[in-house]
């Protein structure tokens, strides 16, 4: 998953996105709602970490904006603010959850993938295609009955290809599944993912359009 961190303490985000990527999740943290706004105006999100006090603003103010726009990717806020009113606000502004600084890293990460299970059911469910079994939410892959092991970047891939399932998937939205927000893109390195895919995944599974992007073959 493409993961959107705001947050303005360091020794808070920097563990938490520690823990996420060793989870096979792409995470891009920024410090401010300002840059926040430009990030998620470019690219397209699993999921957003909000923290609600924020040096350029109140993180509730940014979630109302983006609710009112109709942006609808799932937003857990993370805060320190506990008080019962707090929560029911952030709620019915349009939080999907709300967890209480300080905080578990674990807990955290059962939190997101409860909430993108309630907003895509369809990909956390065991799915077979050709000789795979796939579990998107647990980052799991058996090929003819025996486990596959895939690098971060590797999944990441195959995850935004599985997602769109039979849907061309431009060049430009793989890298930005693969590379954090402002990563210098080194050259031929999404085809070398997709060749290895192939390798361990089939090599009929991903169709190339020249030109356009990639596809799992229908």
């Amino acid at each position: 998953m493409r993961i959107l961190l705001i947050e303005d303490e360091a020794a808070l985000a920097h563990p938490l996105r520690e823990h996420l990527e060793a989870d096979f999740h792409i995470v891009e943290w920024f410090t401010t709602l300002d840059e926040a706004q430009s990030a998620i105006r470019t690219m397209e999100y699993d999921i957003v970490l909000l923290d609600l006090h924020l040096p350029d603003g109140d993180g509730l103010t940014f979630l109302s904006k983006l609710r009112d726009r109709n942006v609808r990717t799932p937003i857990i806020i993370l805060t320190a603010r506990d008080k019962v009113s707090d929560r029911i606000d952030g709620l019915n502004r349009g939080a999907d959850d709300y967890v209480i600084k300080p905080f578990d890293l674990d807990e955290v990460k059962a939190r997101i993938h409860t909430v993108c299970r309630r907003s895509a059911d369809e990909v956390a469910q065991t799915v077979r295609l050709r000789d795979l079994t796939v579990c998107i939410s647990d980052h799991r892959i058996e090929r003819a009955g025996k486990p596959v092991r895939l690098t971060a970047k590797e999944w990441s891939v195959f995850e935004a290809l599985f997602r769109r399932k039979t849907k061309i998937v431009p060049k430009a939205s793989l890298e930005a599944a693969v590379y954090a927000f402002g990563e210098e893109l080194e050259s031929n390195a999404l085809e070398a993912h997709i060749s290895r895919l192939r390798a361990k995944l089939g090599k009929d599974l991903i169709v190339t359009h020249r030109g356009i992007g990639y596809m799992l073959s229908p």
